[in-house]
């Protein structure tokens, strides 16, 4: 997922929230707004929800929030609330009805690619809700604490401890993380929750290994690791290489085989680094834009 959404102004919508009407307080006399208001924190209550561009069920969506995941509102009607994520700073609007301002903060995250929560201790019983990778939830008492399997959950239920991390623990094998997202439906803003995108996968596994990491693609070609040449057949590229074309994003694995959540199968598959180039180019005019690479 990419195209920029840049203001002439200098400031990126995507990642300041402000609009004519009304504006962040922390944005006053940056940007111009008829009001400027302080940002109220809340968290996401659900097990997703998708962050639109604009507030509808049929405007576009911009990215995903996972349960737990903070979301400051400056602005609420007619049901939507619009804000910032916590997570990394994208603005968009969400239904009020999924956000809470009570809820109590995360003490870990969920590790596993998907986790059930159930009614029991057991998990013998129909769950509760289905969680995601990176969704934050809090653990009433130390996972390590106690008998059993399971975690109890201060929001209610139980997660088994096993797909369970403390906040500040990662996963640093984000190449791993990303390929047991494997067949995964492909959703244009998913992170996880009903499907991902391109570079919601990218988030999500560098997320995981904790490598703070914008949304976009065309913001991560500028964040995230450093840059390498870019090689126009493909050829020559390490395997964690992260390969960027126009609008699109994907993990190389290496001897040419390329992972990334593909809008021409709806879904996260591994293909020929040199296909991708080709269908890309002829689609786009252009392949391979930029190639980052952690821990260069």
């Amino acid at each position: 997922m990419s195209d920029a959404m840049n203001d002439a102004g200098g400031l990126d919508p995507r990642t300041h929230p402000f609009r004519g009407d009304i504006a962040a307080d922390f944005l006053e006399g940056k940007v111009e707004a008829q009001a400027f208001v302080p940002g109220k924190k809340h968290r996401l209550g659900v097990a997703w929800a998708p962050v639109m561009t604009k507030p509808g069920p049929v405007e576009l969506q911009a990215t995903e929030l996972l349960f737990g995941e903070a979301f400051t509102v400056f602005d609420d009607k007619d049901g939507w609330s619009w804000g910032q994520c916590g997570h990394d700073g994208y603005v968009g609007y969400v239904k009020t009805r999924s956000i809470y301002s009570n809820l109590p903060e995360p003490t870990h995250w969920v590790a596993a690619m998907r986790s059930l929560v159930f009614p029991d201790n057991k998990g013998e019983y129909p769950s509760l809700m289905s969680l995601s990778m990176m969704a934050r939830v809090s653990v009433e008492a130390s996972v390590e604490d106690g008998e059993g399997d399971y975690a109890k959950l201060a929001s209610g239920g139980w997660v088994f401890k096993k797909h369970l991390a403390a906040l500040g623990d990662s996963r640093p094998d984000f190449v791993a993380t990303a390929s047991v997202f494997s067949r995964t439906p492909y959703l244009w803003g998913g992170r996880g929750g009903q499907g991902i995108d391109c570079s919601g996968l990218i988030q999500v596994a560098l997320g995981a290994a904790g490598i703070d990491c914008p949304r976009d693609s065309d913001q991560q070609a500028e964040a995230i690791g450093v840059d390498v040449d870019v090689p126009e057949d493909g050829l020559g590229l390490e395997p964690g290489d992260i390969v960027f074309f126009p609008g699109h994003v994907g993990i190389h694995l290496g001897s040419g085989a390329f992972l990334h959540a593909s809008s021409a199968e709806m879904m996260v598959a591994t293909h020929s680094l040199s296909e991708v180039i080709e269908r890309i180019r002829k689609k786009k005019g252009q392949g391979i834009t930029r190639v980052r690479r952690l821990g260069a």
